[in-house]
């Protein structure tokens, strides 16, 4: 089984979840944030949304400047409704799908870079990014969100297995 085939599984796996998270949004408490120093509720949807693309800009090119000098910092998409916050988490999750699977083994083993401000950060193999910078940024912001569903008396969906809401808890 080659690196894709393995990315792939777990990224079908970690999209299908989230989803259904992005699927309970209520667009009514867009601006809703549980402390002054959080994301509103719109602000983490729409990252939730945009975080699969990151396996495109990151995979596909040696490295990204997240603070280009003389450039405004890169900023994901405004939270508009449910349907254009679902819209644009397809339209990722399919185009970021179609890089990991077609990338080879030596593909991933390829350094990547992070820049801010035209500084270095860090440089490690796309796998790595792959993993940390998709995956587990993904589930991380996930986690965040399944509490602002909570917060909002949203049923939250079970991630590896039923959630309180799904059982009756």
């Amino acid at each position: 089984m080659s690196i894709a085939d393995t990315i792939v599984a777990e990224f079908d796996h970690e999209t299908t979840t989230t989803r259904k998270f992005l699927e309970r949004t209520p667009a009514a408490a867009a601006g809703w944030k549980p402390h002054e120093k959080s994301m509103t509720l719109g602000q983490l949807a729409a990252h939730l949304a945009n975080l699969p693309s990151w396996g495109g800009s990151m995979l596909l090119l040696p490295e990204l400047d997240i603070a280009p000098v003389g450039q405004p910092p890169l900023k994901g998409p405004d939270f508009q409704s449910t349907e254009a916050l679902l819209a644009t988490f397809d339209r990722n999750v399919a185009e970021a799908r179609t890089i990991l699977a077609g990338m080879s083994d030596e593909e991933y083993g390829r350094p990547w870079t992070l820049l801010a401000g035209g500084q270095q950060v860090f440089t490690i193999p796309r796998l790595a990014v792959a993993r940390t910078y998709v995956l587990n940024h993904l589930i991380h912001h996930r986690g965040q969100y399944s509490v602002y569903l909570r917060l909002q008396d949203v049923p939250v969906p079970g991630s590896y297995g039923p959630s309180a809401d799904e059982t009756g808890m």
